[in-house]
């Protein structure tokens, strides 16, 4: 272990847009590691002989061994230490929070700013991808086991990896006109670039997976006629949770007023921001509101600004200790120009003679008793209500379980919220189907879903091969 008080006490930057170039663009905020950006972060690593990075990671990359391999010059090598055991390491280096997972638990943190392990994974993948040496791994022989994955986002891209590499053959049913889920059609360009994940998708389709597309489940995809007639063993349910919620208050029915899912689609999937070089429109607000302040809240305001808005407000109910987005995407916003509104609540939204929307009326608020998560809860300040102008208003308030599925499929358990009840292994009250990812737990991580996966493969793989 190396002596902490001879370490770079602060993390090595990783260079960026300018904030006012990059709020009209959709191009990736942040440029990536140099090679020797990369080896002087890495040579930071204290190499503990008790990695407690490795405890912070659901899907438990081993960390030590791919820092030191960038430490030693060996980027392929360290790419692939990160593929023993996450699927998609471009994605992960970009999108996970890690300063609440893996960076938390850095022993440097306790004196120095942690080690930037999100950063370094991105640039092992992204050296890797770049520099054309991304190998194919070794498969075991084939099983003749056969295996659909509904859903092809996080968790089923990483069960279908998973399994086609234990030598079955899989197959994943994609409701839409591109796999990837969430990581396409949910997190925006500048973010999470669609030609990573569709270069992630391709390397799956390397390995021998099936890509089924414009397939949607509970639709022109049964689960029971999979097990029953065509010859599937096994099916995994990975299809998210991306039912649009709103809140109970008047006014939500006027034009130009969106969910977060529907305006994220739209532009991120649909590629509106183009339009019409691509035919899918999207209203163009000059005063946008957002309500919500999670990192999809965040995305949907960022969004706005580079699709042309003059302002971009968030309206949220808490104050800002409290807003549950990374505080990398809430310092982006604020460099970008979006305002935030905090402690501040909606009531209604009214439009005008044409049922389009004109204006928002909110009310004040303050925090009162921390609440059953130990937040504090808002509480209305009475006679506080003001009105501001604006016409276009997104609502990212969360998501619901997707009811297609759920519903369509007979002694499949739901819980209260309609989502599938699923054991620690992702076993569902049918034999032979699993579930995982948001599915399961409601809305999370893009981490947590392929945690989620990998766990559900390894029982997937143990089941089959006892059956």
């Amino acid at each position: 272990m190396k002596n902490i008080n001879e370490i770079q006490p602060t993390r090595t930057p990783m260079r960026e847009q300018d904030p006012k170039v990059r709020a009209r663009n959709f191009q990736e905020v942040p440029f990536g590691y140099s090679v020797e950006e990369a080896r002087q972060e890495a040579a930071r690593c204290l190499n503990c002989p008790r990695p407690l990075c490795v405890t912070g990671c659901p899907v438990n990359v081993n960390i030590p061994e791919f820092v030191a391999l960038i430490d030693q010059g060996d980027f392929a090598g360290a790419a692939r230490a990160i593929k023993k055991t996450s699927a998609l390491p471009a994605v992960c280096g970009r999108v996970c929070p890690q300063e609440s997972q893996c960076e938390s638990k850095c022993i440097l943190g306790r004196k120095f700013e942690p080690l930037a392990i999100g950063r370094l994974e991105r640039f092992a993948a992204d050296y890797e991808r770049e520099n054309n040496l991304v190998q194919i791994p070794e498969k075991a022989p084939a099983t003749g086991k056969k295996v659909a994955v509904i859903g092809s986002g996080p968790a089923g891209l990483t069960v279908a990896g998973d399994l086609i590499l234990r030598g079955h053959e899989v197959v994943v049913f994609e409701a839409f006109h591109q796999a990837g889920g969430v990581l396409m059609y949910g997190i925006p360009e500048f973010r999470l670039p669609k030609d990573i994940v569709q270069k992630e998708v391709h390397y799956l389709e390397e390995l021998g997976v099936q890509f089924e597309l414009n397939q949607v489940g509970g639709r022109s995809v049964d689960v029971r006629e999979l097990l029953e007639k065509e010859g599937f063993d096994a099916v995994f349910l990975g299809v998210g949770a991306g039912l649009p919620s709103f809140m109970p208050i008047p006014g939500t029915e006027l034009g130009n007023v969106y969910s977060a899912n529907e305006y994220l689609t739209r532009s991120n999937l649909m590629k509106a921001y183009r339009f019409p070089e691509y035919d899918t429109p999207i209203a163009v607000g000059k005063n946008v509101c957002v309500i919500g302040g999670g990192n999809v809240a965040m995305d949907a305001a960022r969004t706005a600004l580079r699709l042309g808005a003059e302002t971009v407000k968030i309206v949220y109910r808490r104050s800002e200790e409290e807003l549950p987005a990374r505080a990398e995407e809430v310092h982006h916003a604020k460099e970008e120009g979006v305002e935030f509104k905090l402690l501040t609540n909606p009531i209604s939204l009214q439009g005008d003679e044409n049922g389009i929307i004109k204006s928002i009326t909110c009310v004040q608020m303050e925090l009162g008793e921390p609440d059953a998560t130990g937040r504090r809860s808002p509480v209305k300040i009475e006679g506080s209500e003001f009105t501001f102008e604006t016409d276009l208003v997104i609502f990212a308030v969360g998501t619901g379980a997707n009811p297609i599925i759920t519903q369509s499929v007979e002694g499949l358990e739901l819980n209260k919220r309609g989502y599938i009840v699923a054991d620690e292994n992702g076993r569902t009250s049918i034999d032979g189907v699993w579930a995982g990812g948001d599915i399961v737990t409601g809305a999370a991580t893009v981490i947590k879903a392929m945690g989620a996966g990998r766990q559900a493969a390894k029982d997937m793989h143990e089941w089959l091969m006892n059956k």
